[in-house]
């Protein structure tokens, strides 16, 4: 039971026994801001109508009444309109024996609905980039997070396996490859179709100047160019299942999901189901003639449909080109059908980037258009851009930042720094190697996730991996710490019985059980806002509490025994609550550093 929920069941029958019966909604309690002293602070506002005083005589009224009432309540103090109310050692002790004993602390009870995320959303023409990174990363964390607020939870990926950008590395690979695969080349499968992405770009430039230089002006070189029409030839092939380039779309793409696996594995995330737009797009189209037909869209002369959302504050949205071939919001509107048809959600969240606003704002209005209901429970959780400072862990291209370069050099980086503070000293190999592994993505994951998905940020790969600040090795080693603590009093003999006892809690003893209390609103809340940063703000503090607690109080040297197995135990707690929290983040911790 949560501070709120004990105070409010005993604030009921004290207003009831002043004032009269109170609707359970006029108790509104909130945690006392840290300038005041107290625990909980109950807002007396809606309760003047009962008591027909000043909001300063009801809250002193209630006060006393309250204390007189409940053996828990220590102390009071009325500021204004505001009840600030002060909770008993004893209760604290009390708290931390429920939180010691309760299996899967701060997790939500079941909620009955189920919630789609998707997350990551590669093209198959190039590799994972640091766009990709941070989307992954968000999109996994929050999967977690919302399972752990009690919904059953399904992680998909969207793959955009086809269109004109596939067909432009597909040709690029038939002009220059010259049967260039995987295995002869020594490349991941998808670095190797990303070279060819790239070569087609420079043939294309090469010849958009060649016309130029003809007298051509630039719009209609870049239309008239031979090698853009050759890739649009070859996705109405694709389109019409021609044998030859079918067979080169499933061989180059399956180069590229090799490839992709390798980083997601890397990375630490997956997915319970793979979607693929090749498959999902003819629906789309399908929806949108049936649109065509009940007169919600319109086709224009050169045959493409739209929908005119001028009326919604918008512009018209092209969902048919005039040859026949989807956009992206054709396979958008089919896959959203499918997948709230198959799988009964309750909500969908796309985890797109900020750039993508418009696209769904438009997804919501046309499928509303369309008829569906479902379509107001379509969240577009929309992230801001990740950038590096200049010159650091730059691509192969030199425009974007590998994926694959990155994880490797935030893992170098973690073992560099971690042999010039000789934390390595007295492992193995394998053990070094594994804890950078864990320090090296934990750092990345924290210092991402632990800004608020809206915000444009700027990472850091060193700044990230510093031991003693607001980063995600800091939270580690805390963890690590704690253990080493507890194996440490294994090896004198001293058992962690798991109990509090009789022994009383220092005022910052108390204040470790608060943060620990807090910790399932702080989960219904990072659920609630889709935020990650809400899990690290918490963890962070949780860990730095402890710290400074590790410090200014003895545990192992302890003489008084209750009082060192309530330490002990105190300890483990928070360990187990860092690890839960951390989890939610998509990182591990080690059991030592």
């Amino acid at each position: 039971m949560n501070i709120e929920q004990f105070l409010h069941q005993r604030l009921l029958p004290v207003v009831a026994s002043l004032y009269g019966e109170a609707a359970p909604e006029q108790i509104q309690l909130q945690k006392t801001r840290k300038e005041f002293e107290g625990d909980a602070t109950l807002v007396v506002f809606p309760l003047l109508k009962l008591s027909r005083k000043n909001p300063e005589a009801t809250a002193r009224e209630i006060g006393e009444a309250l204390r007189a009432a409940v053996p828990e309540v220590e102390a009071f103090n009325v500021i204004k309109g505001f009840l600030n109310i002060s909770l008993s050692e004893a209760f604290w002790r009390e708290r931390l024996g429920e939180i010691v004993a309760a299996d899967g602390y701060g997790l939500g009870a079941p909620t009955g609905r189920t919630v789609m995320v998707e997350y990551s959303s590669p093209n198959t023409n190039k590799p994972l980039h640091l766009g990709h990174v941070r989307n992954n990363l968000l999109g996994y964390s929050v999967s977690k997070i919302l399972e752990a607020a009690g919904n059953k939870v399904i992680k998909v990926n969207l793959v955009n396996d086809r269109g004109i950008h596939i067909c432009k590395s597909m040709l690029a690979w038939q002009k220059f490859g010259g049967g260039e695969t995987p295995a002869s080349s020594g490349k991941k499968g998808d670095h190797l179709v990303g070279d060819y992405y790239v070569a087609f770009d420079k043939a294309y430039k090469a010849e958009i100047k060649e016309l130029m230089a003809g007298g051509m002006d630039e719009e209609t070189a870049k239309k008239e160019a031979p090698v853009i029409k050759e890739a649009q030839a070859m996705l109405r092939q694709w389109e019409a299942r021609d044998a030859e380039v079918y067979a080169l779309w499933e061989t180059m793409n399956g180069w590229v999901y090799e490839g992709f696996d390798k980083t997601y594995c890397d990375m630490g995330v997956s997915f319970d189901k793979v979607y693929y737009e090749s498959q999902t797009y003819l629906l789309g189209k399908s929806l949108v003639e049936d649109g065509l037909a009940r007169g919600v869209f319109f086709r224009k002369e050169d045959g493409s449909v739209w929908c005119d959302l001028t009326a919604d504050g918008l512009d018209q949205k092209l969902l048919l080109r005039g040859d026949g071939t989807s956009v992206y919001m054709t396979q958008d509107l089919g896959t959203a059908l499918t997948r709230f048809e198959e799988e009964k959600l309750d909500d969908m969240i796309y985890v797109v980037g900020n750039e993508q606003n418009y696209h769904f704002q438009v997804l919501k209005l046309i499928l509303g258009k369309l008829g569906y209901a479902w379509a107001d429970h379509i969240t577009h959780l929309s992230y801001g851009m990740v950038e590096l400072p200049e010159g650091k862990m730059k691509s192969r291209e030199g425009t974007v930042v590998d994926a694959d370069d990155l994880i490797a050099g935030m893992v170098d980086t973690a073992r560099e720094m971690s042999q010039e503070l000789g934390k390595f000293d007295d492992m193995t190999e394998a053990e070094a190697a594994e804890i950078s592994r864990k320090v090296g993505l934990g750092a990345l994951k924290y210092f991402i996730l632990k800004v608020d998905p809206r915000k444009t940020m700027l990472f850091d790969p060193r700044e990230s991996i510093d031991f003693n600040g607001n980063t995600g090795p800091f939270i580690q080693y805390t963890y690590a710490r704690i253990k080493s603590v507890l194996r440490k009093a294994s090896d004198k003999g001293i058992a962690l019985s798991g109990e509090v006892g009789g022994a009383s809690l220092a005022g910052e003893e108390i204040a470790l059980v608060k943060m620990l209390a807090d910790y399932p609103a702080v989960v219904a809340q990072a659920a609630a806002t889709f935020s990650p940063a809400v899990i690290a703000a918490y963890a962070y503090e949780l860990a730095k509490a402890y710290n400074g607690y590790y410090h200014d109080f003895p545990i192992l040297r302890e003489e008084d025994a209750a009082k060192q197995a309530m330490r002990l135990t105190l300890s483990a707690t928070v360990a187990r609550i860092l690890a839960s929290a951390t989890e939610l983040l998509g990182i591990e911790v080690p059991e030592r550093m």
